[in-house]
This record gives C-alpha cells, structure tokens and sequence, in this order.
C-alpha cells in the first residue's frame, strides 16, 4: 500500500519560511499531478499548489508569490517551500498525489498524507 508522509510543519513566527515534504513509501511508484491543500478550522480544504509531471505549477492566489512546489520524482517527493508566512496561513497541510502506472499512465488512484499542522504566530 503507497503511503505519503509529510513533514516540516511546526510553530513560526510571522514573515518566517517553513519547509513542507511528502515523501511517498513504496516501490516502483510513479506520480503524475501532485498537491498540496490546507484545511483551517472550522474552514473547508483548499488547494495551495500543485505540480504536474512536466513541472507546470499553479498556485491559490492566496499563496502567489510567497509559496513555491517542487518535487523530485527520483525521491517520489513533493515540497512547499513557505516564505512570508502570515498568521492566515496556519492550518493543516496536506499533500496529495495521483497515482499511475508507470508503463500506460493510466491512474490508479487517488492518494492523501496525514497532514501536518502548520501555526503562524503574531
């Protein structure tokens, strides 16, 4: 069963940066779109960034200009490199990937991290 953990979440100051990763356990996986989304209390899950296989990215523009995704398909990873950060940016983070099978690209299914809590603090 393919997991995807994250890490890199914790306490920050406001304008500090955080770094987010996914990392994907498993063997012979392969990813096509992969994202990150953010759920605030009481608030519902919205999309923060995502990253396609060719590297396009799209951003909330919330997060425009401050957030960056990348990722390293060698590693099955996904990161949120987090600048700026403003006390409305706290929340849980969650990464998200499409699975697919590497020789059709056909997709396999839908998979979700845990989360990790991300506090912006003024």
């Amino acid at each position: 069963q393919v997991q995807l953990v994250e890490s890199g979440g914790g306490l920050v100051q406001v304008g500090g940066s955080l770094r987010l990763s996914c990392a994907a356990s498993g063997s012979d996986v392969s990813f096509s779109t992969m994202r990150w989304f953010r759920q605030a209390p009481g608030k519902q899950r919205e999309m923060v960034a995502t990253i396609r296989t060719g590297g396009s990215t799209n951003y909330a523009d919330s997060v425009k200009g401050r957030f960056t995704i990348s990722r390293d398909n060698a590693k099955n990873t996904v990161y949120l490199q987090m600048n700026s950060l403003k006390p409305e940016d706290t929340a849980v983070y969650y990464c998200n990937a499409i699975r697919i099978q590497r020789a059709t690209l056909l997709y396999l299914e839908d998979v979700w991290g845990q989360g990790t809590q991300v506090t912006v603090s003024s």
